[in-house]
């Protein structure tokens, strides 16, 4: 399964990854190598807890648009 993550890096210089397609999905990490395999780990308990559970995975039409201001 793919996933959409957003990576930035807060003011403290740290990287955060945001799942986009799982709600409050987010990790982060002193890099971004370090977010990225966090994210991963995240996403994999995310999925797990939504089995236990009996969720159902609802499918997430994600687009990232620029705006000029």
């Amino acid at each position: 399964m793919s996933f959409n993550v957003l990576i930035s890096k807060d003011k403290e210089g740290i990287f955060v990854a945001e799942c986009l397609d799982l709600p409050g999905c987010i990790s982060d990490g002193k890099t971004k190598k370090e977010a990225i395999g966090n994210i991963k780990e995240a996403i994999e308990a995310y999925l797990e807890s939504m089995e236990k559970h009996r969720e159902e995975l609802l499918s997430r039409k994600v687009e990232i648009i620029s705006i000029n201001v």
